[in-house]
Protein backbone atom coordinates (compact mmCIF):
# COMPACT_ATOMS: atom_id res chain seq x y z
CA UNK A 1 0.00 0.00 0.00
CA UNK A 2 2.88 1.98 0.93
CA UNK A 3 4.38 1.80 -2.61
CA UNK A 4 1.12 2.51 -4.38
CA UNK A 5 0.46 5.51 -2.27
CA UNK A 6 4.28 6.74 -3.48
CA UNK A 7 3.62 6.08 -6.92
CA UNK A 8 0.10 7.29 -7.05
CA UNK A 9 0.57 11.14 -7.17
CA UNK A 10 3.26 10.70 -9.42
CA UNK A 11 0.80 9.33 -12.07
CA UNK A 12 -1.36 11.83 -11.56
CA UNK A 13 0.99 14.26 -12.18
CA UNK A 14 2.13 12.29 -15.40
CA UNK A 15 -1.84 12.22 -16.39
CA UNK A 16 -2.40 16.15 -15.77
CA UNK A 17 0.57 16.86 -17.86
CA UNK A 18 -0.17 15.12 -20.46
CA UNK A 19 -3.25 16.93 -21.13
CA UNK A 20 -2.08 20.51 -20.15
CA UNK A 21 1.58 20.55 -21.46
CA UNK A 22 0.55 19.66 -25.30
CA UNK A 23 -2.82 22.59 -24.98
CA UNK A 24 -0.05 24.91 -23.49
CA UNK A 25 2.47 24.14 -26.19
CA UNK A 26 -0.23 24.60 -29.20
CA UNK A 27 -1.38 27.62 -27.47
CA UNK A 28 2.06 29.60 -26.80
CA UNK A 29 2.57 28.64 -30.87
CA UNK A 30 -0.77 30.70 -31.50
CA UNK A 31 -0.10 33.32 -29.59
CA UNK A 32 3.13 34.43 -31.19
CA UNK A 33 1.79 33.79 -34.49
CA UNK A 34 -1.22 35.90 -33.50
CA UNK A 35 0.23 38.50 -31.52
CA UNK A 36 -0.85 42.03 -33.01
CA UNK A 37 -3.38 40.46 -35.64
CA UNK A 38 -6.46 42.33 -36.20
CA UNK A 39 -9.19 39.89 -34.77
CA UNK A 40 -11.80 41.74 -36.12
CA UNK A 41 -11.41 40.47 -39.69
CA UNK A 42 -11.65 37.11 -38.81
CA UNK A 43 -15.40 37.93 -37.76
CA UNK A 44 -16.15 39.68 -41.03
CA UNK A 45 -14.50 37.34 -43.28
CA UNK A 46 -16.21 34.69 -41.80
CA UNK A 47 -19.61 36.81 -42.51
CA UNK A 48 -19.23 37.97 -46.00
CA UNK A 49 -15.51 37.60 -47.18
CA UNK A 50 -15.89 34.05 -47.85
CA UNK A 51 -18.11 31.03 -49.38
CA UNK A 52 -19.38 28.62 -47.10
CA UNK A 53 -20.72 26.29 -49.44
CA UNK A 54 -16.67 25.02 -50.13
CA UNK A 55 -15.97 25.17 -46.71
CA UNK A 56 -18.81 22.82 -45.73
CA UNK A 57 -17.87 20.80 -48.94
CA UNK A 58 -14.72 19.89 -47.35
CA UNK A 59 -16.49 18.71 -43.72
CA UNK A 60 -17.81 16.00 -46.34
CA UNK A 61 -14.40 14.25 -47.09
CA UNK A 62 -13.49 15.07 -43.25
CA UNK A 63 -16.13 12.29 -42.27
CA UNK A 64 -14.95 10.10 -45.89
CA UNK A 65 -11.35 9.88 -44.87
CA UNK A 66 -12.67 8.12 -40.99
CA UNK A 67 -15.10 6.17 -42.14
CA UNK A 68 -12.40 4.96 -44.70
CA UNK A 69 -9.89 4.47 -42.18
CA UNK A 70 -12.59 2.23 -39.77
CA UNK A 71 -13.28 0.11 -43.08
CA UNK A 72 -9.42 0.03 -43.75
CA UNK A 73 -9.00 -1.90 -40.07
CA UNK A 74 -11.59 -3.93 -39.97
CA UNK A 75 -10.75 -5.30 -42.60
CA UNK A 76 -6.67 -5.60 -41.17
CA UNK A 77 -8.21 -7.51 -38.20
CA UNK A 78 -9.68 -10.71 -39.95
CA UNK A 79 -6.24 -12.21 -40.03
CA UNK A 80 -5.39 -11.80 -36.38
CA UNK A 81 -9.14 -13.81 -35.58
CA UNK A 82 -10.90 -10.15 -34.51
CA UNK A 83 -14.29 -9.43 -36.66
CA UNK A 84 -16.10 -6.46 -34.81
CA UNK A 85 -18.76 -5.12 -36.20
CA UNK A 86 -17.96 -2.44 -39.69
CA UNK A 87 -19.85 0.11 -37.84
CA UNK A 88 -18.67 -0.22 -34.27
CA UNK A 89 -15.16 -0.13 -36.32
CA UNK A 90 -16.22 3.42 -37.71
CA UNK A 91 -17.69 4.87 -34.15
CA UNK A 92 -14.36 3.70 -32.78
CA UNK A 93 -12.53 5.76 -34.98
CA UNK A 94 -14.49 8.75 -34.67
CA UNK A 95 -14.58 8.95 -31.06
CA UNK A 96 -10.41 7.99 -31.22
CA UNK A 97 -10.25 11.34 -32.61
CA UNK A 98 -12.72 12.90 -30.64
CA UNK A 99 -10.64 11.88 -27.95
CA UNK A 100 -7.24 12.98 -28.97
CA UNK A 101 -8.80 16.84 -29.16
CA UNK A 102 -8.11 16.08 -25.46
CA UNK A 103 -5.17 13.91 -24.70
CA UNK A 104 -2.87 13.83 -28.10
CA UNK A 105 -2.24 10.43 -29.51
CA UNK A 106 -4.73 9.07 -27.06
CA UNK A 107 -6.48 7.76 -29.67
CA UNK A 108 -5.23 4.69 -30.51
CA UNK A 109 -5.99 3.04 -26.81
CA UNK A 110 -9.55 4.44 -27.38
CA UNK A 111 -10.48 3.13 -30.62
CA UNK A 112 -9.17 -0.14 -29.51
CA UNK A 113 -10.90 -0.12 -26.09
CA UNK A 114 -14.27 0.78 -27.94
CA UNK A 115 -13.47 -2.73 -29.65
CA UNK A 116 -13.03 -4.69 -26.40
CA UNK A 117 -16.09 -3.03 -24.83
CA UNK A 118 -18.56 -3.55 -27.80
CA UNK A 119 -17.49 -6.48 -29.12
CA UNK A 120 -14.73 -8.40 -27.22
CA UNK A 121 -11.87 -7.78 -29.49
CA UNK A 122 -8.42 -8.20 -27.92
CA UNK A 123 -7.21 -4.71 -27.19
CA UNK A 124 -3.51 -5.88 -27.60
CA UNK A 125 -3.98 -7.46 -31.27
CA UNK A 126 -6.43 -4.29 -32.16
CA UNK A 127 -3.03 -2.06 -31.13
CA UNK A 128 -0.74 -4.15 -33.41
CA UNK A 129 -3.24 -3.55 -36.29
CA UNK A 130 -3.25 -0.02 -35.12
CA UNK A 131 0.29 0.27 -35.29
CA UNK A 132 0.97 -1.53 -38.51
CA UNK A 133 -1.62 1.14 -40.23
CA UNK A 134 0.71 3.97 -38.42
CA UNK A 135 3.58 2.46 -40.39
CA UNK A 136 1.95 2.22 -43.69
CA UNK A 137 0.57 5.56 -43.43
CA UNK A 138 3.76 7.01 -43.08
CA UNK A 139 5.58 4.99 -45.63
CA UNK A 140 3.14 6.35 -48.05
CA UNK A 141 3.47 10.29 -46.83
CA UNK A 142 6.79 9.76 -46.91
CA UNK A 143 6.73 8.66 -50.35
CA UNK A 144 4.64 11.36 -51.65
CA UNK A 145 6.49 13.92 -50.18
CA UNK A 146 9.58 12.71 -52.06
CA UNK A 147 7.38 12.88 -55.21
CA UNK A 148 5.86 16.19 -54.36
CA UNK A 149 9.21 18.02 -53.44
CA UNK A 150 11.14 16.69 -57.17
CA UNK A 151 8.48 17.91 -59.07
CA UNK A 152 8.58 21.04 -57.16
CA UNK A 153 12.35 21.49 -57.68
CA UNK A 154 12.14 23.98 -60.85
CA UNK A 155 9.05 25.62 -58.77
CA UNK A 156 11.49 26.56 -55.59
CA UNK A 157 14.44 27.47 -58.19
CA UNK A 158 12.33 29.97 -60.33
CA UNK A 159 10.83 31.30 -57.18
CA UNK A 160 14.05 32.71 -55.30
CA UNK A 161 15.54 33.72 -58.74
CA UNK A 162 12.03 35.32 -59.96
CA UNK A 163 11.91 37.47 -56.67
CA UNK A 164 16.08 37.97 -56.22
CA UNK A 165 16.11 35.77 -53.13
CA UNK A 166 18.10 33.07 -52.32
CA UNK A 167 17.40 30.00 -49.23
CA UNK A 168 19.74 31.74 -46.97
CA UNK A 169 18.18 34.99 -47.23
CA UNK A 170 14.59 33.52 -47.01
CA UNK A 171 15.43 31.53 -44.23
CA UNK A 172 17.09 35.10 -42.70
CA UNK A 173 13.71 36.26 -42.61
CA UNK A 174 12.89 33.87 -39.52
CA UNK A 175 12.94 35.81 -36.45
CA UNK A 176 14.38 34.70 -33.43
CA UNK A 177 11.05 33.46 -32.21
CA UNK A 178 10.44 31.72 -35.24
CA UNK A 179 13.56 29.12 -34.82
CA UNK A 180 12.90 28.72 -31.27
CA UNK A 181 9.56 27.43 -31.87
CA UNK A 182 10.81 25.39 -35.24
CA UNK A 183 13.86 23.98 -33.05
CA UNK A 184 11.21 23.41 -30.12
CA UNK A 185 8.83 20.99 -32.30
CA UNK A 186 11.35 19.11 -33.87
CA UNK A 187 12.72 18.81 -30.06
CA UNK A 188 9.61 17.65 -28.64
CA UNK A 189 8.43 15.18 -31.51
CA UNK A 190 12.01 13.49 -31.01
CA UNK A 191 11.06 13.16 -27.36
CA UNK A 192 7.66 11.75 -27.78
CA UNK A 193 9.20 8.98 -30.75
CA UNK A 194 11.47 8.07 -27.48
CA UNK A 195 8.89 7.83 -25.09
CA UNK A 196 6.54 6.03 -27.39
CA UNK A 197 9.39 3.67 -28.18
CA UNK A 198 9.88 2.84 -24.98
CA UNK A 199 6.48 2.68 -23.37
CA UNK A 200 6.30 -0.44 -26.65
CA UNK A 201 9.68 -1.82 -25.13
CA UNK A 202 8.05 -2.20 -21.96
CA UNK A 203 5.16 -3.40 -23.19
CA UNK A 204 7.20 -6.80 -25.13
CA UNK A 205 8.16 -7.79 -21.63
CA UNK A 206 5.12 -9.25 -21.67
CA UNK A 207 5.08 -12.36 -23.19
CA UNK A 208 1.13 -12.60 -24.23
CA UNK A 209 0.70 -8.84 -25.11
CA UNK A 210 4.28 -9.07 -27.47
CA UNK A 211 3.11 -12.02 -29.34
CA UNK A 212 -0.40 -10.45 -29.58
CA UNK A 213 1.52 -7.11 -30.70
CA UNK A 214 3.24 -9.08 -33.20
CA UNK A 215 0.55 -10.88 -35.03
CA UNK A 216 -1.20 -7.48 -35.31
CA UNK A 217 1.94 -5.94 -36.86
CA UNK A 218 2.19 -8.69 -39.38
CA UNK A 219 -1.19 -9.17 -39.97
CA UNK A 220 -0.91 -7.41 -43.66
CA UNK A 221 -0.09 -9.91 -44.83
CA UNK A 222 -2.80 -11.93 -44.51
CA UNK A 223 -5.22 -9.67 -45.14
CA UNK A 224 -7.81 -11.53 -47.80
CA UNK A 225 -8.47 -8.95 -50.14
CA UNK A 226 -5.03 -6.77 -50.15
CA UNK A 227 -6.56 -4.75 -53.15
CA UNK A 228 -9.46 -3.92 -51.27
CA UNK A 229 -7.15 -2.43 -48.57
CA UNK A 230 -4.67 -0.65 -51.02
CA UNK A 231 -8.16 1.16 -52.51
CA UNK A 232 -9.14 2.17 -48.59
CA UNK A 233 -5.40 3.65 -47.94
CA UNK A 234 -5.47 5.63 -51.05
CA UNK A 235 -9.07 6.43 -50.33
CA UNK A 236 -8.01 7.70 -46.70
CA UNK A 237 -5.19 10.07 -47.98
CA UNK A 238 -7.31 11.36 -51.16
CA UNK A 239 -9.97 12.29 -48.75
CA UNK A 240 -7.60 13.77 -46.03
CA UNK A 241 -6.47 15.69 -49.16
CA UNK A 242 -9.40 17.03 -50.62
CA UNK A 243 -10.58 18.29 -47.15
CA UNK A 244 -8.13 20.38 -46.79
CA UNK A 245 -7.51 21.44 -50.47
CA UNK A 246 -11.40 22.10 -51.16
CA UNK A 247 -11.31 24.97 -48.58
CA UNK A 248 -8.84 26.79 -50.59
CA UNK A 249 -11.92 27.52 -52.79
CA UNK A 250 -13.54 29.38 -49.44
CA UNK A 251 -10.83 32.67 -49.88
CA UNK A 252 -10.51 35.00 -52.81
CA UNK A 253 -6.80 34.89 -52.10
CA UNK A 254 -6.22 31.26 -52.22
CA UNK A 255 -8.89 29.75 -54.61
CA UNK A 256 -6.57 30.38 -57.69
CA UNK A 257 -3.52 28.77 -55.94
CA UNK A 258 -2.28 25.64 -57.85
CA UNK A 259 -3.16 21.85 -56.82
CA UNK A 260 0.48 21.55 -56.52
CA UNK A 261 0.71 24.48 -53.71
CA UNK A 262 -2.22 23.13 -51.72
CA UNK A 263 -0.06 19.46 -51.86
CA UNK A 264 2.71 21.15 -50.22
CA UNK A 265 1.28 23.10 -47.46
CA UNK A 266 -0.84 19.50 -46.64
CA UNK A 267 1.98 17.29 -46.87
CA UNK A 268 4.05 19.53 -44.46
CA UNK A 269 0.92 20.20 -42.54
CA UNK A 270 0.83 16.45 -42.02
CA UNK A 271 4.29 16.43 -41.01
CA UNK A 272 3.59 19.31 -38.03
CA UNK A 273 1.21 17.47 -36.54
CA UNK A 274 3.57 15.00 -35.23
CA UNK A 275 4.04 17.35 -32.42
CA UNK A 276 1.30 16.33 -29.75
CA UNK A 277 -0.88 19.25 -29.26
CA UNK A 278 -4.90 18.75 -30.14
CA UNK A 279 -5.17 18.46 -33.66
CA UNK A 280 -2.00 20.08 -34.68
CA UNK A 281 -2.97 22.95 -33.00
CA UNK A 282 0.14 25.66 -33.50
CA UNK A 283 2.47 23.54 -35.48
CA UNK A 284 0.14 22.92 -38.04
CA UNK A 285 -0.97 26.54 -38.35
CA UNK A 286 2.83 27.54 -38.85
CA UNK A 287 3.97 24.83 -41.20
CA UNK A 288 0.81 25.88 -43.40
CA UNK A 289 1.05 29.59 -42.92
CA UNK A 290 4.87 28.95 -44.18
CA UNK A 291 4.19 27.58 -47.46
CA UNK A 292 1.71 29.73 -48.35
CA UNK A 293 3.50 33.04 -47.56
CA UNK A 294 6.53 31.03 -49.59
CA UNK A 295 3.78 30.91 -52.63
CA UNK A 296 3.02 34.32 -52.42
CA UNK A 297 -0.16 34.80 -49.88
CA UNK A 298 0.33 37.58 -47.24
CA UNK A 299 1.39 36.50 -43.95
CA UNK A 300 -2.04 38.22 -43.06
CA UNK A 301 -4.29 36.18 -45.55
CA UNK A 302 -2.04 32.64 -44.58
CA UNK A 303 -2.73 33.71 -40.99
CA UNK A 304 -6.52 33.84 -41.81
CA UNK A 305 -7.07 30.99 -44.26
CA UNK A 306 -5.39 28.69 -41.23
CA UNK A 307 -6.98 30.36 -38.28
CA UNK A 308 -10.80 29.59 -39.82
CA UNK A 309 -9.81 26.44 -41.55
CA UNK A 310 -8.66 24.98 -38.41
CA UNK A 311 -11.31 25.76 -36.43
CA UNK A 312 -14.13 24.87 -38.57
CA UNK A 313 -13.19 21.83 -39.72
CA UNK A 314 -11.28 20.57 -36.31
CA UNK A 315 -15.13 21.52 -35.16
CA UNK A 316 -16.66 18.79 -36.76
CA UNK A 317 -14.50 16.33 -34.91
CA UNK A 318 -16.47 16.12 -31.68
CA UNK A 319 -19.31 16.52 -33.59
CA UNK A 320 -18.77 12.84 -34.90
CA UNK A 321 -17.76 11.75 -31.45
CA UNK A 322 -20.65 13.11 -30.20
CA UNK A 323 -22.63 11.41 -32.82
CA UNK A 324 -20.78 7.97 -32.09
CA UNK A 325 -21.50 8.03 -28.89
CA UNK A 326 -25.31 8.23 -29.16
CA UNK A 327 -25.05 5.48 -31.43
CA UNK A 328 -23.24 2.95 -29.45
CA UNK A 329 -25.16 4.45 -26.23
CA UNK A 330 -28.32 1.78 -27.79
CA UNK A 331 -25.31 -0.90 -28.05
CA UNK A 332 -25.19 -3.18 -25.59
CA UNK A 333 -21.49 -4.55 -24.55
CA UNK A 334 -20.48 -8.13 -26.17
CA UNK A 335 -18.66 -10.21 -23.12
CA UNK A 336 -15.56 -11.19 -24.04
CA UNK A 337 -15.88 -14.56 -23.50
CA UNK A 338 -18.68 -14.53 -26.13
CA UNK A 339 -17.61 -12.05 -28.79
CA UNK A 340 -19.57 -13.15 -31.85
CA UNK A 341 -18.44 -16.92 -32.27
CA UNK A 342 -21.92 -17.05 -34.50
CA UNK A 343 -20.32 -14.50 -36.42
CA UNK A 344 -17.02 -15.03 -36.70
CA UNK A 345 -17.72 -18.08 -38.57
CA UNK A 346 -19.25 -16.40 -41.12
CA UNK A 347 -17.20 -14.99 -43.72
CA UNK A 348 -16.90 -10.85 -43.69
CA UNK A 349 -17.89 -10.15 -47.25
CA UNK A 350 -21.80 -12.38 -46.02
CA UNK A 351 -21.94 -10.03 -43.07
CA UNK A 352 -24.25 -7.82 -44.48
CA UNK A 353 -25.74 -7.47 -41.14
CA UNK A 354 -22.26 -5.25 -39.74
CA UNK A 355 -22.53 -2.60 -42.07
CA UNK A 356 -23.63 0.69 -40.30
Amino acid sequence: MQIKSKKQPLGIIRKIANIVFPILLGGLIIWWMYRGFDFSKVMSTMRSGMDWGWMLFSLVFGVTAQMFRGLRWRLSLDPVGEHPRVADCIHAVFLSYASSLVIPRSGEVVRCGVLKRYDGTSVSKSLGTVLTERVIDSLLIILVTIVVFLCQIGTFRDFFSQTGTNLSSWLATFTGTGWMVTILCIVITLVFLYVLARHITGLRKLRQIAEDLKAGIFSLKDVEDKGLFTFYTIAIWVSYFLHFYIAFFSFSFTSDLPLITAAVAFIIGSIAVIVPTPNGMGPWHFAVKTILVLYGVTAFDAELFVMIVWAVQTALIPVLGAWSLICLSGRRRTPTAAAGHDRRSVPHRLRTQDLP
